[in-house]
């Protein structure tokens, strides 16, 4: 009896088992797809304008770009028609300070708040992103609000560009990175500050325990700061070593906040990933940066603006001036003698939006090539931030991050300054609207 019953159950198992396989195989939906007609596509590795070509976009990468003539709209497609303008990569910023803006009221500075800099950050990211930058690096944010912003937009909550932030700024005690302004009764101490080896390495993990992208360290004395010395080194050599050795360990890269002469070299010679600023670098930082592959971010425009539009204390003032007449020349000579560049803005010390002046300064104060100045903004910055597989150009397999100008920039660079058309990862945030 229990034999019978065990081959009935297995007969009954058997032939539902058939059953099933016999069913033909589910039809997996269509992936919809999103034609972005392009009347010029920009190839920024070459500079070449190749005309009337379509970028398939499924999901939030790039599927192909092929010409126009070859890619017939289907049923469930979206269409958008850019016919008219030329299409390029979306831009990269890789020195900006998204929770932040142009307050250099003292009283101002000391009463800001996460809150109120968090705020700060959902109404600057859609900025940039409206100007064309869709990725960033966020290099300085008190209170970690960085990380809660690159959160909400990565959480589809706010609209933003990709950004990769630091957190709080790691700095010596009294330095340019160091909360300076108040008396000593209120021992305010600015949220990295830490002195010696094992205070700076226990500051690194703290940063990414939080939530960190990359590690952005003072390396010597700044502009907007009191009390200090741009041309001053901060950190030891032996300082900096230390915190780019438990950086790259836990996989993260390290900007340096650097000025003056000596801290670009020492910085350099630690290991560093990146030079922000440079203004007063010398022969001897240049050959230290060719040698390590190391990468300048120049933050040019800002000095232009400030001049003609700051108001700052005197304390901030007079450093401006002597640094502005000195950055240009000396940035222009590291250019020319072949160091990586990156386009950095430092936005916050001049309105978040305007970051695309920045390459204006590049090639029509500096004398530099239009599309080596296309490139500090996309292909070398996505270099920089390690995200040569994601952006910086368009390609099949990354993000369909995509910009139109009315004209080629490689003609006026300038035309960057009023981006038409703005897509990120698949997404139509401004100018043409799709069509069904």
């Amino acid at each position: 009896m229990f034999l019978r019953e065990n081959l009935a159950v297995a007969l009954l198992f058997t032939t539902a088992a058939v059953a099933v396989s016999a069913q033909p195989p589910a039809t997996l939906p269509t992936a919809k797809r999103t034609l972005v007609r392009a009347g010029h596509v920009l190839d920024v590795k070459t500079g070449k304008l190749i005309d009337a070509q379509t970028i398939v976009v499924v999901g939030d990468k790039i599927q192909a770009i092929t010409a126009t003539s070859e890619v017939t709209s289907q049923s469930g497609d979206t269409v958008v028609d850019l016919s008219g303008m030329t299409v390029m990569p979306g831009l990269i910023d890789v020195h900006t300070h998204l929770t932040m803006n142009t307050e250099f009221d003292p009283y101002l500075e000391v009463t800001s708040t996460s809150a109120k800099q968090a705020i700060n950050g959902v109404v600057n990211a859609h900025t940039t992103l409206m100007a064309g930058f869709t990725s960033v690096r966020n290099v300085g944010a008190d209170g970690f609000t960085d990380v809660d912003l690159r959160d909400a937009i990565n959480a589809g909550q706010i609209p933003g560009p990709h950004m990769q932030v630091s957190g709080p700024l790691i700095g010596i005690t009294g330095g340019h990175c160091d909360d300076n302004l108040l008396p000593i009764k209120y021992h305010q101490v600015g949220d990295g500050v830490a002195d010696g080896i094992a205070e700076v390495q226990h500051k690194v993990r703290e940063n990414i325990k939080y939530g960190a992208d990359l590690i952005k360290i003072c390396a010597t004395g700044g502009v907007l700061s009191k009390g200090d010395d741009p041309q001053a080194s901060q950190y030891t050599l032996e300082e900096m070593q230390a915190i780019v050795a438990d950086a790259h360990r836990l996989g993260r890269k390290v900007a340096a906040h650097a000025h003056g002469a000596q801290g670009i070299l020492w910085a350099t010679e630690a290991g560093v990933d990146s030079i922000e600023h440079g203004s007063y670098i010398d022969d001897a930082g240049i050959a230290a940066m060719k040698k390590h592959g190391t990468y300048l971010v120049p933050t040019l425009y800002l000095e232009d603006w400030m001049l003609e539009k700051g108001n700052l204390p005197p304390f901030y003032h007079q450093k401006m001036i002597d640094v502005s007449a000195v950055a240009k020349s000396n940035i222009k000579h590291a250019m020319q003698s072949g160091v990586k560049i990156a386009l950095g803005t430092d936005a916050a010390v001049y309105p978040h939006g305007l970051n695309a002046h920045e390459l204006d300064v590049y090639v029509n104060q500096l004398g530099m090539a239009p599309l080596a100045a296309l490139q500090t903004a996309t292909i070398n910055a996505a270099d920089l931030m390690g995200w040569t597989a994601k952006t910086g150009t368009l390609e099949a397999g990354k993000w369909a991050d995509i910009i139109a100008v009315d004209k080629n920039p490689l003609d006026d660079v300038r035309v960057l300054q009023d981006v038409k058309f703005v897509m990120k990862a698949g997404v139509v945030y401004k100018g043409q609207r799709a069509k069904d």
